[in-house]
């Protein structure tokens, strides 16, 4: 029988990150929201917590015993019911992380995991994302030519996280005709971060698009050496996170919505026994459970090294359409108080429509 239940080390964890989602994340996310920016505190008090150094092993400057794809993701729901848009500020330094942790080199693992454990907060980040119609990451445009010991990176990005401030980043390439990943330091020659892009939602979250105009890098930056990296697998683990974050959203949504319903009155009784109302209620609700448990089914997956492409892929679909569904009832509840800004049903369906373009933006 398959268990996601934690055990109490990791309740501990999943309690603690609640706590600062409910207690620090959404009284500051209308504020973050209508000013795009984070406060830095907030962000420095989240990486304290510890979530990326305990999927980190010991030997490689962390807490952790092994990465697990489970806790992680119930992190990232809890994360993302404070506000999406610090939970993927948050969770950025993972883009870089989690795949050095899984696909690096030893010297990638030796050189890079210990200054992401053991520092404070830094924005490493990820560039996978390519501003066409047709992006496929399995098909990138953004070249990575082998010259000597050195690799030629040419190639436009978009939707980077925190590109402006990073320290390095892991662009994503087509070389040799598969889909692999390398180490970008700031400062690199040809690597220019543009202007900040602004978006529906997400607007405490700054992302750029980044132009690669012959940008040299060493042969040993490539993720995974000669060998390469499994950009399935990696794929793999920004689906779940994603999904578990849209769960976040969609329960945080349905209980805003649930609560509102049963206050406001109407006709002398509460709008929740009105039968429409308390229809779709029980739908949202539905659908948060089952997307939250098809997200922790594909997490389990990869946790067992099993092959979780089919499980992920269908938790993340299923996941983009449920927290744009849950969102939308959610302003309907509210009526035309959905509408305006003093509830945040409004920011919370601009946040979930973004979903089905975020797939790199996160990983868990």
């Amino acid at each position: 029988m398959v268990s996601f239940t934690p055990g109490e080390e990791q309740q501990l964890i999943i309690d603690t990150v609640r706590r600062y989602a409910v207690e620090r994340l959404r009284p500051a996310a209308h504020d973050a929201d209508e000013q795009r920016a984070t406060p830095p505190d907030l962000i420095a008090k989240g990486w304290d917590l510890g979530l990326l150094p305990s999927a980190i092993p010991e030997q490689y400057g962390g807490f952790g015993e092994s990465h697990s794809a489970v806790i992680g993701a119930l992190a990232a729901e809890e994360l993302a019911y404070g506000d999406l848009a610090m939970a993927l500020e948050l969770l950025a330094p993972n883009l870089f992380a989690i795949p050095i942790l899984h696909c690096g080199t030893e010297q990638q693992k030796q050189g890079w995991l210990p200054q992401l454990a053991e520092g404070a907060y830094a924005p490493y980040t990820a560039a996978l994302l390519e501003p066409r119609w047709d992006f496929d990451a399995h098909a990138l445009h953004t070249s990575a030519e082998r010259t000597g010991d050195s690799f030629i990176l040419t190639g436009h990005k978009a939707y980077v996280p925190l590109a402006q401030g990073a320290p390095a980043m892991l662009v994503y390439a087509r070389e040799a005709g598969q889909s692999q990943a390398f180490i970008v330091e700031n400062g690199a020659a040809g690597l220019t971060v543009l202007e900040r892009e602004r978006h529906m939602g997400i607007g405490a979250l700054p992302t750029y698009e980044v132009r690669l105009d012959e940008v040299r890098v060493p042969a040993a930056n490539k993720l995974g050496g000669d060998a390469g990296c499994d950009i399935t697998l990696l794929l793999n683990y920004s689906r779940v996170a994603l999904a578990s974050m849209a769960v976040g959203v969609a329960r945080g949504a349905f209980e805003y919505a649930r609560d509102y319903a049963k206050t406001r009155e109407a006709f002398g009784k509460p709008i929740a026994q009105n039968q429409a109302v308390a229809f779709m209620l029980a739908e949202m609700a539905i659908e948060v459970d089952a997307t939250r448990g098809m997200a922790l089914e594909a997490a389990w997956t990869l946790d067992k090294g099993l092959d979780a492409t089919r499980p992920a892929s269908l938790a993340k679909q299923y996941a983009d359409d449920a927290a744009l569904f849950v969102a939308d009832r959610a302003v309907q509840v509210l009526g035309g108080h959905g509408y305006i800004r003093e509830h945040p049903v409004e920011r919370w369906l601009r946040n979930a429509r973004g979903f089905s373009t975020f797939l790199g933006m996160a990983t868990v």
